[in-house]
């Protein structure tokens, strides 16, 4: 299973929310590439960076921060949050993204995620954060009334590399994964799924580890990595079977 340490980027700060709520976030580095190699030195795989004001505005907005980030480490970067058109993804492939993060646009316009899908193999994900079951938007503002599963579903057999499961009443509180409503979506799909939100100890890490044969194989890690909650070597072996 693939541990994702998480970077989310405000105002060029790399920072975690309680909740998705912005005027909750916690500053933890005021140089974001400074953790990214943080965590490639601990023998992370992968790193997982969202734009929390792109998501926001709509449009890529902390753009020299990823930059930075993808120059600085060798590890492959996914990458989310106001990325809303072909020609973005486009770009911050080329940039040397290795994965691109589609969340509102893939409730809004999932056409859109179907042709990224065929233009760009293995390097599209759907990112769904649920509130209460149903999908929410525009950098969690604003709730829909289809319920995440649903629109999951709609991306099946089309080329979609992994879905990001959110529980945003989980997120940043270190209350754990909302593992049974990660199991019901991941078993309603054949797509890997990465369960996000709340992970707070090295047992939830486990719990996400034994959930594997539904069709999880990863769990992204934020809060707990930045206040010692989780030791990073101790959950990378969790993660490996160890």
């Amino acid at each position: 299973m693939i541990i994702y340490p998480a970077i989310d980027l405000k105002d060029g700060q790399c920072v975690r929310l309680y909740k998705g709520d912005m005027n909750k976030a916690t500053i933890y580095n005021e140089d974001p590439p400074s953790q990214a190699l943080e965590w490639a030195k601990h023998g992370f795989s992968w790193i997982h960076v969202v734009d929390l004001d792109g998501a926001i505005n709509g449009a890529p907005a902390n753009a020299r921060a990823v930059r930075n980030i993808i120059k600085t480490v060798d590890i492959p970067v996914q990458l989310g949050g106001g990325i809303r058109s072909i020609a973005q993804i486009e770009k911050w492939l080329a940039e040397g993204v290795s994965r691109v993060i589609l969340g509102t646009v893939a409730l809004r316009n999932p056409d859109l995620v179907i042709e990224a899908c065929g233009l760009f193999p293995d390097q599209i994900v759907v990112g769904i954060d649920a509130r209460h079951g149903n999908v929410a938007v525009e950098g969690w503002a604003e709730t829909s009334d289809m319920a995440a599963t649903e629109l999951a579903m709609k991306f099946e057999d089309v080329g979609v590399s992994a879905i990001i499961y959110t529980d945003i009443d989980r997120d940043g509180t270190g209350q754990g994964v909302n593992i049974v409503s990660t199991i019901a979506l991941a078993q309603k799909i054949s797509i890997p799924v990465i369960a996000s939100g709340g992970v707070g100890s090295t047992e939830d890490i486990k719990l996400v580890r034994e959930a594997a044969e539904y069709g999880i194989n990863g769990v992204i890690v934020g809060k707990a990595l930045y206040d010692g909650r989780v030791n990073p070597e101790e959950a990378l072996k969790v993660a490996s079977g160890g």
